[in-house]
């Protein structure tokens, strides 16, 4: 089933429901995805840019949820938890700190990399890999730590 339709899906069911946080949060990713479309002027987004689109939602919250933590802001920390949770629902699964660091290894071995100079090398080759399946912080530093 396609992100948009399981998105106007849970809208309908959250309205049944009255679950206004959750309605509130289909809605922005929803209204995301509209602007990416209109953007790339696509009427249809691929999964890899409604992947795209989720991965960017989940990052501004995360970023954010940092901030209003380090400001002890327990109201917004509480709001914006929520709003990842939910997000993440819509996520692929996470790949297991196991299967990530197979990734990591078999890519150092693919681009002969040796050295913390091979960083960005390394880091190219995995991200279209692992797309919206893991952090880019996981990966930055178990590449890092396989490269040291």
């Amino acid at each position: 089933m396609a992100l948009v339709e399981r998105l106007n899906q849970d809208m309908k069911q959250a309205m049944k429901n009255k679950e206004k946080d959750r309605l509130a949060v289909i809605r922005m990713v929803k209204a995301s995805l509209q602007n990416e479309s209109i953007k790339l002027g696509n009427k249809n987004l691929s999964e890899d840019e409604e992947l795209t689109v989720l991965s960017r939602e989940l990052k501004q919250r995360k970023e954010s949820l940092q901030e209003f933590k380090s400001a002890d802001r327990h109201d917004l920390v509480d709001k914006l938890e929520t709003e990842i949770d939910l997000i993440q629902t819509y996520m692929p699964q996470q790949l297991t700190d196991e299967e990530l660091e197979q990734i990591v290894k078999a890519t150092i071995r693919e681009v002969d990399a040796f050295s913390r100079q091979d960083m960005g090398k390394v880091m190219n080759s995995i991200m279209p890999k692992v797309k919206g399946k893991a952090d880019g912080a996981r990966i930055n530093k178990l590449v890092q730590k396989h490269l040291s």
